[in-house]
């Protein structure tokens, strides 16, 4: 009998070398990879090639106007070694990402489970309740009113009225009060893109999979979420995930828009407000690509790691 043709079907890799293999196979499938193209293109073009330029351009000494000159790892060296501003980044940017990360991501579950389970019209109802902030372009200024540093400020005027202060306090210029604040309405306005993700995830699980679970010895709800529902609906965790380290990590707009730029003595600055210092203020282009490529590093690691501990849910 004749070996297998093109026309007969797919050829097996084993029959084949790797790249042979790889090429048939591609051509077996070119309808898919012409429909994800203009995707691929873009993502190539405005994601995968500026993560290579930035790391090429933090070994430069580069200032948008002349040639990069070569300085090899002095940006990085600059960095760790006498900008204390960067450490102090680091620090705060960390403090917000280990609270808002995880606490915005149980949380958008949490509620998102909670929606799931009442009925049809209630659910869209309570579902724009809960998604409103995150889109709504007056969140920062409900805050600022709430916390406004005058006796107008309805924080101010509740605590002066019961005798808890005697004069306004400067919520958003006070060094004390900054990063707790700025965690605060992060977290309000951090039921977005994943919180939907969410409930469309729970909306395709089967419900015949919870009877069979019930056989099979699953005894309360808990165990059904752990056993049945995360494990189904995984992809939308994972979505969720890198959304959650993006925003957490990402989070210098709240505070530019509560207590400006810089905030009071660097309180609430990130890693985000030093690149954008450097970048957009300075053109110090080569060392703002240095920060650029440790945030990237930092939030590629951050994604591995929750990765693994997905893997882990249901086991």
């Amino acid at each position: 009998m004749s070996q297998t043709n093109k026309t007969q079907g797919p050829v097996k890799r084993s029959e084949v070398s790797k790249l042979r293999w790889t090429w048939e196979e591609m051509k077996n499938n070119k309808t898919a990879y012409f429909m994800v193209a203009p995707f691929l293109l873009l993502f190539i073009i405005f994601t995968v090639l500026p993560v290579f330029l930035s790391i090429i351009l933090s070994l430069t000494d580069f200032n948008m106007l002349q040639f990069p000159n070569f300085v090899g790892i002095d940006n990085y060296m600059r960095l760790f070694m006498d900008d204390e501003i960067f450490i102090l980044a680091c620090q705060n940017t960390l403090i917000f990402a280990s609270v808002t990360g995880p606490v915005s991501y149980i949380l958008a579950l949490l509620v998102a489970w909670f929606i799931n389970e009442l009925p049809p019209k209630i659910r869209a109802v309570v579902t724009l309740v809960f998604y409103a902030p995150s889109i709504s372009g007056s969140a920062y200024l409900v805050w600022k009113t709430l916390f406004a540093s005058d006796s107008y400020g309805w924080a101010n005027a509740v605590l002066m009225k019961y005798g808890f202060i005697n004069s306004p306090i400067l919520w958003f210029s006070d060094a004390q009060y900054v990063m707790g604040l700025c965690i605060v309405v992060a977290l309000w306005t951090s039921l977005g893109t994943a919180f939907l993700s969410f409930i469309a995830g729970l909306q395709t699980i089967d419900r015949s999979m919870y009877e069979a679970a019930a056989v099979d010895g699953i005894k309360n709800r808990w165990q059904e979420l752990w056993y049945i529902t995360l494990p189904t609906m995984r992809p939308q965790l994972m979505f969720g995930a890198v959304l959650a380290i993006t925003n957490s990590f990402g989070f210098g707009g709240v505070v530019t828009a509560l207590c400006g730029f810089p905030s009071v003595d660097y309180a609430a600055h990130t890693i985000m407000h030093h690149l954008s210092d450097y970048g957009g203020s300075r053109y110090e282009i080569g060392y703002s690509s240095a920060i650029a490529v440790i945030l990237f590093v930092i939030m590629f690691a951050s994604n591995i790691v929750i990765k693994k501990a997905l893997s882990k849910v249901g086991e």
